[in-house]
């Protein structure tokens, strides 16, 4: 879409003034936001596909063997289910050196401190007043996507231009926030009343003037989630280990995202802007599809075509009186995103033009 309007070396970093993600959706922040050595995004969006068709057989190595449900129980009992090791060595070799402050655009990415038992949120907008949080983007998108049973938790250590060293242990961001939008909008917020003139002031809630796309990386659909009747039963290996899936980093993961999507929904329909929130989920998978570590060739395949699918779906909330995604109105996601890409291109050229007035 932004081939069309402003040719093939548009890049989203170009466009949005924040760029968010946690977990697996902090590995593509960096990939958009980092810069290469002509100082370009390190990656165009249309090539993340292939990134992870090409690198997660080699992150989640599947074991085909007859006993493979077995040894992945004792895996989860003595550790991390992988070593990610190959996570490590890839995301070091293509972020490199790169820190915090040099992405070409502003990026949240939240994680959490299993030392602190607290959150802490990587943001650029907060490199300078807190120096220590000034690391190697490897390090913050490794710690991120340390997902619990799944993934080893990540230490690090920075040192601020005083010599002061701070470390970190960072498990999956995902435990905090999920979906990290709310988070990313707050830190604006904070940023535009810190730092931008009088006329950009804002009230905390004023989302009115913020334009947002969400996107989730997909959910069970209603069937495939957990019931009472089954849970009442399991005790500490039911809730860790159920087929492809932890019970128990589903259900905190996907409270938390709902609740996020209810609020940010909520008050931009008060605020008649509803249109300024665009979220794209699909909440139909099934089997494998909805696994978090399922990474055969066949189920990647799978899920670019479910990718696919989503598109021409209608662009959807959650009602959470039922856990379902509904049509809030007749426009699909894809003409939704190509409404939003023509937005993006008039405002990108309203601040060139600007720009150029003031120069």
């Amino acid at each position: 879409m932004r081939d069309k309007l402003d040719g093939a070396d548009a890049r989203l970093a170009d466009y949005f003034d924040k760029i968010s993600g946690t977990s697996t959706g902090s590995l593509v922040t960096a990939m958009l936001a980092a810069p290469n050595k002509q100082n370009r995004p390190l990656f165009a969006a249309k090539d993340i596909n292939d990134f992870y068709l090409e690198n997660c057989p080699k992150i989640f190595p599947q074991d085909s063997s007859p006993f493979a449900s077995a040894a992945n129980l004792v895996k989860t009992l003595r550790g991390p289910k992988y070593d990610g090791k190959f996570l490590h060595s890839i995301v070091k070799e293509k972020l490199g050196n790169t820190q915090l402050h040099q992405t070409l655009t502003n990026i949240v990415i939240p994680t959490f401190d299993i030392k602190r038992l607290q959150p802490t949120i990587f943001s650029t907008y907060n490199v300078k007043k807190n120096p220590s949080t000034d690391a190697l983007l490897s390090d913050i998108c490794i710690g991120t996507s340390a997902a619990p049973t799944y993934l080893p938790a990540h230490y690090f250590e920075t040192k601020d231009p005083s010599g002061k060293v701070r470390d970190f242990n960072l498990i999956d961001g995902g435990v905090a926030a999920n979906n990290p939008t709310l988070v990313a909008i707050s830190e604006v917020s904070k940023a535009i009343n810190r730092e931008g003139p009088d006329s950009y002031r804002m009230n905390p809630m004023e989302y009115g003037r913020f334009l947002v796309l969400s996107l989730g990386t997909g959910t069970a659909k209603s069937e495939e989630k957990y019931e009472a009747e089954e849970a009442a039963k399991w005790g500490l290996l039911g809730w860790l280990t159920s087929d492809h899936s932890t019970p128990l980093v589903d259900v905190f993961t996907q409270a938390s995202a709902d609740m996020v999507d209810f609020h940010i929904s909520t008050v931009f329909q008060a605020l008649n802007s509803e249109e300024n929130y665009l979220l794209i989920q699909d909440d139909t998978l099934t089997g494998t599809l909805s696994s978090v570590d399922v990474a055969t060739k066949e189920n990647l395949e799978n899920l670019v075509r479910v990718g696919e699918e989503l598109l021409k779906k209608p662009v959807s909330r959650v009602n959470l009186a039922t856990g379902v995604f509904e049509p809030i109105n007749k426009m699909t996601n894809e003409e939704a995103l190509r409404k939003l890409a023509k937005l993006l291109s008039r405002e990108k050229h309203l601040r060139e033009a600007k720009s150029a007035v003031g120069n």
